[in-house]
This record gives C-alpha cells, sequence and structure tokens, in this order.
C-alpha cells in the first residue's frame, strides 16, 4: 500500500518537473522505491499461498508486465497526443495510485516454518544472512550478470528496428512481437516447471542461455533494405527473444523457495530484485555509450546478450542444473493442497501365529 501511494506522488512530482533532477527524483527515487515496496511483497505472498503450482501463478502475476508492454505504449502516445506529457505522467499517478487498494487484499499467510519472533539484527533484517548459502550466492552472482542484459530490449529495440530500416509501424511491430511472445511464454514456462520433469535449476538455465542467443541474433540481424517493410528476420529474432525472456523470467523467482526455504521467499525477492536493478543500471547505459561509439546497436546487443550467458552459465551451479550419473532418490510426498486427504498410513500388523508382519491399509 505505501509503495502504491509513493509511485503515485512520483508520477504526480514529476508532471510539475522544471529540470532533469526533478525527473530524476520523482520517477527514478520516489516512482521507484514504491515500485520495490509493490512487486517484493507481492511476488513473496503469493509464494508462500501455492506449494505445487507455485511457478505457474508467478507466471500468470507476471504475465501483467508483457501485456503491459503490448497495450501501454499506443495508449501512452494516445494521452501524450491528448494531454501532453504532464497530463499523461498525472494520468499515470492516477493509475498507479490503485496499487494502495491492491496492497490491503493481500492477506499476511502465516506457515508452521516461520519463525515465532521476527529476525534481530541488520544483516537479519534485510536478509543479507543469505548470502551465507553458497547455493543462494550462486544464484545472485548469475542473476546480476543476466540483469546486465535483460533490460536492454525494453529500452533500445524499437530504436534498433529503427536503426535496422524499418519504419515507425515496422518497430512497433516488433516490440508487440516480442511483448506478445514474453507473456505467452511466461504461462508455458509455470506450467512446464510445476509439471517436475525437469529440475527448477535446470529450466532457469537452459532459459537464460536461449535468453541470451535471443538476444544475440536480435543484434546479428541484416540490416533491412527498406523502411516500408515489417522486417521478418528481425520479427523472428524479436520473437524468439520474447518467447525466452518470458519463459526466464517465472523460474527467477519460483526456483527461490527451494533455495532460501518458504519463510526466506520475500526477503530473497527482495535481493534479486536489487541485484537485478544493479544489473539494469549498467546494461542499457553501456549500450547506448556503445550505440554512440560504433554508430548502430550490434555491438551493444552482443555485449549484453554475453552477459546473459555469463549468467546462465554461472546457473549450472546451482543444484540440480546438471544431469547426475547417481540414481535419483526417491522423492519424498509433498505436502497436500488445502482441500486434499492425506495418503492412508501403512500399519504393520503382527499376525497371531508369528512375528511376521502384514501390511494393512484399512485402518
Amino acid at each position: 500500500m505505501v509503495g502504491g501511494v509513493l509511485t503515485s506522488l512520483g508520477f504526480v512530482f514529476s508532471a510539475f518537473a522544471r529540470s532533469l533532477l526533478h525527473l530524476y527524483l520523482g520517477l527514478g527515487v520516489l516512482a521507484g522505491s514504491g515500485w520495490a515496496l509493490v512487486f517484493a511483497p507481492a511476488l513473496g505472498t503469493l509464494s508462500r499461498y501455492f506449494s505445487r503450482r507455485r511457478v505457474l501463478a508467478v507466471g500468470l502475476a507476471l504475465t501483467g508486465n508483457g501485456a503491459s508492454s503490448l497495450l501501454l505504449a499506443p495508449t501512452l502516445q494516445l494521452l501524450l497526443d491528448t494531454f501532453g506529457w504532464r497530463g499523461a505522467l498525472l494520468l499515470l499517478g492516477a493509475i498507479t495510485l490503485h496499487l494502495a487498494p491492491c496492497g490491503a487484499l493481500l492477506r499476511p499467510l502465516v506457515l508452521p516454518g516461520d519463525a515465532p519472533a521476527p529476525p534481530r539484527g541488520p544483516l537479519a533484517a534485510l536478509g543479507l544472512d543469505l548470502f551465507a548459502r553458497r547455493a543462494f550466492l550462486v544464484f545472485a552472482l548469475g542473476t546480476a550478470l543476466v540483469g546486465g542484459g535483460y533490460f536492454v530490449p525494453y529500452v533500445h529495440l524499437a530504436p534498433h528496428a529503427l536503426d535496422r530500416g524499418l519504419g515507425g509501424y515496422g518497430a512497433a511491430l516488433v516490440v508487440a512481437v516480442a511483448a506478445v511472445g514474453d507473456a505467452g511464454a511466461r504461462l508455458i514456462s509455470g506450467w512446464l516447471a510445476d509439471q517436475g520433469w525437469v529440475p527448477l535449476s535446470r529450466l532457469l538455465a537452459v532459459f537464460g542461455a536461449l535468453t541470451g542467443l535471443g538476444l544475440l541474433a536480435v543484434g546479428l540481424v541484416p540490416l533491412v533494405g527498406s523502411r516500408e517493410g515489417c522486417g521478418g528476420p528481425l520479427l523472428a529474432a524479436a520473437g524468439a527473444y520474447g518467447l525466452s525472456a518470458g519463459s526466464y523470467a517465472p523460474l527467477v523467482f519460483g526456483v527461490l523457495p527451494g533455495l532460501v526455504g518458504v519463510g526466506g521467499v520475500v526477503q530473497a525477492t527482495g535481493l534479486v530484485m536489487m541485484l537485478m536493478s544493479l544489473g539494469g543500471l549498467l546494461g542499457p547505459p553501456l549500450s547506448g555509450f556503445l550505440r554512440d561509439e560504433t554508430g548502430d546497436f550490434t555491438a551493444s546487443f552482443l555485449t549484453c546478450g554475453s552477459f546473459i550467458l555469463s549468467g546462465s552459465f554461472i546457473y549450472m551451479g546451482l543444484p540440480g542444473a546438471l544431469p547426475s550419473c547417481r540414481p535419483a532418490s526417491q522423492p519424498a510426498t509433498p505436502p497436500p493442497e488445502r482441500g486434499e486427504l492425506l495418503p492412508a498410513p501403512q500399519v504393520a500388523l503382527l499376525s497371531p501365529g508369528g512375528p511376521q508382519p502384514t501390511l494393512d491399509t484399512a485402518c
């Protein structure tokens, strides 16, 4: 709820900006802080409510990112043409204020494994003690590297399409194709992860590598000859990137309960967001710098794709990411969902004629 109010205030403050510093404070500090306060508790609370279909639930929640990328672009252009940039920011502030009542609907869930008292000390309160766990440390390092390239297409995909020879409508179509692929892949990835056929850490590494390869393909698309065409190669590369990036997104947060436990999901989600944001601080500025130095976005997308591939390689150090030659142990029975019956226990009964036990489940 506090995050929704801060985000709204950030947009409203920016609507009355008189300098670039005011925009940094409004959109960067206020709105950014509010978004962080909204995102981490929402996903953390969602992960605590689901056990078997957790990744699918996260994928459904994150589908809004792809849908908003598809719908907000023409909507924002309409607002800019009708009300100007100040009026558009005021309307966005009114829209984001609805995050406050959405936060009021989130009900905290107390689980049996939760600590009886809140953690004491700055390290425990911020969750920094999670870095003492090797698996989370490997995951954090890989996620920070992936964040260095993951956000670049959100900023520079449309300018890259214009540089490749597409017109304004062609560039918008490229962004729309990537957004549709991203939204659909989040649902499919969540469903696939919840089937249990492949370990989540292995899926994370595979889809992370595919995301990096998709970004490399976007950078290597040959020049489009006509500005009136839609640019088939670039559309295909953008669609491939959208599918792989959308498949990667739910797994980042779906793998956390297995690394830190359900009780530490909220703190771990906040740390993951911080690490990806630190990578995001590097990626887009570096991409813009390389564009200015080389004259196109080829080097930008190749460099950022290499960041994602490096992070995916680090993910291979997570438990279960690589196939093992050892025989798999029998998995434990997962906890039942609410409304399910516990399996009937097997009870050993001694027969009257001797000590040989017989198994009976009709108790």
